[in-house]
């Protein structure tokens, strides 16, 4: 043991680590927290396959991933924890299989099953941060919900053609959370579908990084995350948009008045529009 009572790197985590052991933001002591810290993944497709690898190489000691979904052949196009092998595998098991070729130090727990209202909470609670890369409007509202009763901090990403979106959510901080920007899901059919719309494939790559660069900075507790904020990325021009988000005095879940006190399943469909700032309770920064 070392004199401080901590176990000390080993040399292989010395030279695997040394890029994050020589940033002072990081250093041992964080770097010691992120491995003992936990993250849960709701998704392993095109946003979950990004953050999973980078939260993976980065060293977070414990990373859940839900997914209930099988490889196929029209995932490979962008979802980059899965490879032609692993077509009809379960995404958690291909996921995990990939993640611990990556890092050793990383202990992946598969959760094969629907994210539904009797279940969130018992899988939300072991973990640190929920990160959101789910592609349907009900489970970001299952999301949001569960993460706001259980005081977790909520990484969200979405992506729609050419274009994305991702914010970071504390509602039980006081800081406003998904149901501020929408109060309830869209009818379904109002939203074309990820098959109908279809996604350029580098695009969950682009915000999937960045949504594990604001978990990192959660874990750490560095920087200014974008709680309270809205970033939007437009491909087309390579813009990029951040707004302020304003709690709402009349959101269903976070307001003064809630209607919304417990876990609800929405019918599920498939589908994100791209965000327009009438739509929301924002500010431009």
């Amino acid at each position: 043991m070392s004199q401080n009572g901590l176990k000390p790197f080993t040399p292989d985590q010395v030279s695997r680590y040394a890029r994050h052991l020589i940033l002072p933001e990081v250093g041992g002591a964080g770097q010691r927290q992120l491995l003992n810290s936990s993250v849960l993944l709701l998704g392993a497709g095109g946003l979950g396959s990004p953050a999973a690898l980078y939260l993976a190489a980065a060293g977070v000691g414990t990373l859940g991933i839900v997914d209930f979904d099988e490889v196929d052949a029209s995932n490979l196009q962008r979802q980059i924890l899965h490879g032609t092998d692993d077509v009809g595998k379960p995404k958690t098991q291909s996921a995990a299989e990939t993640l611990a070729s990556i890092n050793p130090d990383v202990k992946v727990v598969q959760h094969r099953l629907h994210l539904n209202s009797e279940n969130a909470l018992e899988v939300f609670a072991p973990y640190d941060i929920i990160v959101d890369g789910t592609d349907n409007f009900p489970t970001r509202y299952l999301a949001n919900d569960a993460a706001f009763f259980l005081k977790k901090p909520l990484v969200h990403g979405a992506i729609y053609r050419f274009e994305g979106q991702m914010a970071d959510f504390n509602a039980a901080a006081g800081t406003g959370c998904y149901r501020c920007l929408f109060a309830t899901p869209p009818p379904p059919g109002s939203v074309p579908s990820c098959a109908e719309a279809g996604v350029f494939g580098v695009l969950p790559g682009i915000i999937g990084s960045m949504m594990a660069f604001e978990t990192l900075k959660l874990l750490l507790g560095i920087g200014e995350p974008l709680i309270g904020k809205l970033l939007i990325f437009e491909g087309m021009d390579m813009s990029f948009r951040k707004l302020n988000l304003r709690r709402k005095a009349n959101c269903p879940l976070c307001g003064d008045e809630p209607t919304v006190h417990g876990l609800i399943d929405y019918e599920a469909f498939c589908g994100a529009p791209a965000l327009e700032p009438s739509e929301a309770t924002v500010q431009v920064s």
